[in-house]
């Protein structure tokens, strides 16, 4: 009669755990609720997640790097995702990947299988890095908001007036947004906003390929160089600080590690939920990776050394100027879906961890059930409610603060690419298949590691040097466009 409902639970999920055949039609056999999703649900998320914002400054990237190294950057960046990516759906489930205890998140695979301080490093790493692409994600929804703005303003009053517009008030538009859609429970139930954002992401880079082709077939030259920017259009210091930036923005494209286990958690079985991540990956990555190499090579034939930082930026109030209107509205709303998919991991750790320090809170576990007519009624809980909606305001406010797209992108994408993408899912598959020390195997996964390691550090160094550059010149609170 005393036995409360949690020990209850807790006592079913052990059961389950202990028999995996105990799974019944209703739950699968860790006692939750039957997962639902498929290769393609899976793939949804993942170009949700992947085609984002980076895929505008991929024309900008090649500029810096050239014809030779700008491709062939975007081709390494992309199998190495896919290959580590691979290695890493296979630390879902520890022991056997069929009957193997389920790892929920990214952290819970850090800890089956290298434990200790990893575990906080991992935790410390991906939650910074989901933070920081809020932020990011934030900042590039204000700048197609103004640019559509801006657009309808010059050709509405036809002169000369250069239509300047404030970013704030379109960074506050966008984070009530963010509040709203962030009291959606869990990642299981934002599978249709992520094929909404997947549609859009293809809508703009689709318009922003098709606008650059347009200008290359109107000036009949592919422009750009084999080595990317020439020296005295910028100082050989720049050139390198800037090459070293590029990595960075291209790494930060290729991003979604950090969230691939959490996806992976929502595939149903059979068949295995590796072989279907593994092949969502594949779809997922040759996608973006046409996408990436189409976006950045044709954006840089139509602009040369002049690419801008974000493409569609780059065609300026010229007609078809509805078409850019359309293409800087689907990245709104793409960038409305990817900031979920993005912090509903961050969000249920919080959670998590609230509920299982504090239990009999009710601030914490009550929720509240909200009649909608026509619909079934809607849960509320309070501290879900605060917490989520103080998260969306702290984002808001630190874009507010840090306006500078390029350089957020480029120091997001280098900070978070080796640890996340490349170290843990190379340290968790060494130990999950006891690869010995010094095998050809070892010490190839490990030239892998540290040729990466290599290339983060370089593009940190490169971004924070751009973001030094802009603060000389930056006053908070007043970026306008």
């Amino acid at each position: 009669m005393g036995e409360s409902t949690a020990t209850k639970h807790q006592a079913f999920h052990l059961s389950m755990d202990n028999n995996p055949q105990a799974a019944s039609k209703c739950f699968d056999d860790d006692g939750r609720l039957k997962r639902s999703g498929t290769i393609w649900t899976a793939s949804a998320h993942i170009i949700t997640a992947v085609i984002g914002s980076g895929v505008l400054s991929l024309a900008w990237a090649t500029a810096q790097l050239g014809w030779i190294a700008g491709p062939a950057v975007m081709f390494l960046f992309s199998f190495v995702t896919y290959y580590t990516s691979a290695l890493l759906a296979q630390c879902y489930r520890s022991d056997d990947p069929v009957s193997g205890k389920r790892n929920y998140t990214y952290m819970d695979a850090v800890r089956s299988n290298l434990g200790g301080f990893k575990v906080k490093l991992c935790g410390l790493v991906q939650y910074f890095n989901l933070i920081g692409v809020a932020i990011g994600y934030t900042i590039a929804a204000s700048i197609s908001m103004v640019a559509i703005k801006r657009s309808n303003c010059f050709h509405e009053r036809a002169d000369d007036n250069p239509c300047h517009v404030s970013s704030n008030i379109y960074m506050i538009m966008f984070g009530v947004s963010e509040i709203i859609f962030s009291q959606i429970p869990d990642f299981d139930q934002i599978w249709w906003l992520s094929i909404v954002a997947a549609v859009m992401s293809f809508t703009y880079s689709s318009i922003g390929l098709a606008l650059g082709v347009a200008k290359v077939a109107e000036t009949g030259k592919f422009r750009g160089s084999l080595t990317g920017i020439s020296i005295g259009t910028v100082t050989e210091t720049q050139k390198i600080w800037k090459s070293f930036q590029a990595l960075g923005n291209i790494a930060f494209a290729y991003s979604y590690s950090l969230i691939l286990i959490e996806i992976q958690d929502t595939i149903k079985a059979p068949p295995t939920e590796y072989k279907t991540m593994k092949k969502a990956t594949l779809i997922s990555v040759a996608v973006t990776t046409l996408f990436y190499m189409l976006c950045g090579c044709m954006g840089y034939a139509a602009f040369g050394d002049l690419a801008p930082g974000n493409l569609l930026t780059g065609f300026g109030f010229y007609n078809p100027y509805w078409l850019l209107d359309i293409a800087n509205a689907a990245i709104v709303i793409h960038l409305v879906g990817a900031y979920q998919v993005y912090c509903q991991p961050l969000f249920a750790f919080v959670e998590k961890e609230a509920s299982q320090r504090f239990p009999e809170n009710k601030l914490i576990t009550k929720e509240i059930e909200i009649p909608i007519l026509g619909f079934r009624p809607l849960k509320l809980n309070l501290f879900r409610l605060i917490w989520r909606s103080l998260f969306v305001i702290f984002t808001t406010v630190t874009s507010m603060l840090l306006p500078f797209f390029n350089d957020v992108v480029g120091l997001l994408g280098a900070f978070g690419f080796w640890p996340l993408t490349v170290y843990f899912p190379v340290e968790m598959y060494i130990v999950q298949k006891k690869i010995p020390r010094w095998s050809t195997r070892w010490v190839c996964l490990q030239m892998l590691s540290i040729a990466c390691l290599v290339i983060s550090i370089a593009a940190v160094a490169g971004s924070v040097a751009g973001i030094v550059s802009d603060l000389k010149i930056y006053k908070p609170f007043k970026t306008s466009y």
